[in-house]
């Protein structure tokens, strides 16, 4: 894994700015401290920072290779799970290779298929390759959207980075929002709405999109979305497929050069990659799997079970470890340590973020980062599989919205009448809802129910899941921890996704399928545990400390963010008894200690990226 940024100028030498690069590049030092490169001709810069995971030696970019006297050069932030067979393939229509890396297995890939190369790749990835011959620059990104890459279409200029500090480094990029953006901030969030980049220049290439840029100008296209088909396998069928590419994806993503381990929550998801590591480690010969949790001081003292979180994680993550005999790592945090983080966890998005949840996993990662380089994570199951609360409840099913965004009006009501006025929040997010369901591959024949579950499915899958992808990367990134997720293989869930309901949910349970799957993997009383997301702290200290510093703020004169909100609105909710960290005010993403979190990341973010509204 590896950050990289640059630009496509058809109007200036760039060889005249290579000042500018080398800051776009350093900005990126984060998700790359094992090496920087940069390359520069007259109409392309690319700068690349790297994250030494396999062949640490032969891997370096940017990476150039020639046909004739034009070279080829490629940055590349991912992993290609296919890489051997794609290797083979090649050989055999007479490529050769200097090294052993999969980077230049997608450059080589790029000088033989072209374009068309993006069909063949089973990875995580976002990349850009100049081909200085036919004068084009070429840009991807991976079919889920696991890695990012932003971009900034200009006149004559096109700027692009893996995140959003490298583009604003070059002086062509400004820190700038409007409407839409502040919509993306209080309404929409924390589920961006695809390709929107909150600041006014700065756009997202699409997943499952590649882009050419020429003199012509900026092309676009799609190569892969979901699809809509009729599913033949009987539950029995399916269950042994589902098994059989969730082992398939899993052992292809073991494969590392450094320290490799997995994240265990003692739930189905993350239980079930550890264990089937666990099993590859065996049949290998590789000795024992490292298993990391994350945990907060007094967790236990003041957790209360809820719809989102059922029970706490401690005491299932000790029953894998020790069926499994993973080495295992608790980690620990307290109040101080995650509101301190806040900042941080804003400065690794860019943006204001998931608070605590951000905070939390920033910090976790890093501790990892000290055992291993690579880690596998179970996000994106719930999603892809139909795990939420909100698949089975009506009011969610029915409510005209996103499922997470039933509380949008109460949280309209913290604007201030004039933003509100100005940005229409919630006809800005009914909007893209609309766009949304517009999207929705349908399905001859299927009847009302099965429609309405297909849509639930897409709107995760495309709308929610990229949140949780986007920040489990940028939170990992920052700290230089390379993290894999192996649920979103593309070949799983496209299976998954044509899946009807009726089997989804095997046994009347949620993930039931899923559960099936597993029997005779996991232990059973783990493989029928209800869901429990990632841990957040339930201790009260937390709140009090996040509700005080925004009272500061809220007292500031020259905070930025004072002009956006309600103040005296949320002032009465800060100051209120029942502000408590249980209590969802703003819908089942936000309790009270998160929405105060979250204020001070965008109090925190307007002043430091000196954001201009307009």
């Amino acid at each position: 894994m590896c950050g990289f940024t640059g630009w496509i100028d058809w109007t200036d030498d760039l060889t005249k700015q290579y000042s500018i690069l080398e800051k776009m590049t350093e900005t990126l030092a984060a998700r790359g401290p094992d090496a920087s490169g940069t390359w520069i001709s007259p109409n392309c810069a690319l700068g690349h920072r790297r994250l030494s995971v396999i062949d640490p030696v032969g891997g370096a970019q940017p990476m150039v290779r020639t046909a004739g006297d034009d070279p080829f050069v490629i940055v590349y932030n991912g992993e290609l799970y296919n890489a051997p067979e794609l290797k083979r393939e090649l050989e055999g229509r007479g490529r050769q290779f200097l090294t052993t890396c999969d980077t230049e297995v997608l450059l080589v890939a790029f000088m033989e298929w072209g374009p068309s190369c993006v069909e063949k790749l089973n990875g995580i990835f976002a990349f850009a390759i100049w081909d200085s011959a036919e004068h084009k620059l070429f840009l991807a990104r991976d079919r889920l959207g696991v890695k990012p890459l932003f971009i900034s279409r200009q006149l004559g200029r096109f700027v692009f980075g893996s995140e959003p500090k490298a583009l604003l480094a070059h002086p062509s990029v400004k820190p700038e929002i409007g409407p839409e953006g502040l919509a993306e901030i209080f309404i929409v969030g924390p589920a961006r709405t695809p390709g929107n980049g909150v600041y006014r220049d700065i756009t997202e290439l699409l997943p499952g999109h590649c882009a050419v840029v020429s003199r012509a100008g900026v092309s676009v296209t799609q190569y892969w979305k979901l699809e809509s088909r009729p599913h033949t396998d009987d539950a029995a069928a399916t269950a042994a497929q589902v098994g059989e590419l969730l082992r398939d994806t899993v052992e292809r993503q073991l494969v590392s050069d450094v320290p490799l381990c997995t994240l265990l929550s003692g739930g189905l998801d993350s239980s079930a990659l550890t264990a089937l590591a666990v099993r590859y480690y065996e049949r290998t010969g590789q000795g024992a799997v490292h298993t990391f949790s994350v945990d907060y001081v007094d967790n236990d003292k003041h957790f209360k079970a809820h719809d989102f979180q059922p029970n706490a994680d401690a005491p299932w993550i000790a029953r894998m470890s020790s069926y499994l005999h993973t080495v295992h790592h608790p980690v620990t945090f307290d109040t101080p340590e995650l509101v301190n983080a806040l900042r941080e966890a804003m400065l690794a998005r860019d943006l204001p973020g998931m608070a605590d949840v951000d905070a939390s996993l920033l910090l976790f990662c890093r501790e990892i980062k000290k055992e291993a380089t690579v880690a596998l994570s179970g996000e994106a199951a719930d999603e892809i599989f139909g795990g939420y609360p909100w698949f089975h409840r009506e009011d969610a099913m029915n409510a005209g919205t996103f499922p997470w965004s039933l509380a949008a009006g109460m949280r309209a009501e913290l604007l201030a009448e004039d933003v509100a006025a100005w940005i229409r929040p919630l006809d800005y997010l009914g909007d893209r809802y609309l766009d949304a369901i517009g999207e929705v591959p349908r399905l001859a024949g299927e009847d009302d129910a099965a429609r309405r579950m297909r849509e639930m499915s897409y709107l995760n899958i495309t709308r929610f899941m990229p949140t949780l992808l986007d920040r489990k990367d940028r939170m990992s990134m920052a700290v230089g921890l390379e993290v894999r997720v192996p649920y979103c293989d593309h070949r799983l869930v496209d299976y998954v996704f044509n899946i009807p309901w009726e089997i989804k949910t095997a046994g009347e349970r949620e993930k039931g399928i899923l559960r099936h799957s597993l029997e005779g993997v996991l232990p059973s009383d783990v493989l029928y545990r209800k869901k429990s997301p990632y841990p957040k702290t339930h201790n009260p200290s937390y709140l009090g400390a996040v509700r005080q510093k925004l009272l500061e703020v809220l007292s500031d004169g020259t905070s930025p963010l004072l002009p956006l909100i309600n103040v005296k609105k949320i002032r009465q909710l800060a100051e209120s008894d029942t502000a408590s960290s249980n209590l969802p005010w703003f819908g089942q993403l936000m309790s009270g200690p998160q929405l105060f979190a979250y204020l001070l990341q965008v109090d925190m973010w307007l002043r430091h990226y000196k954001v201009a509204v307009r």
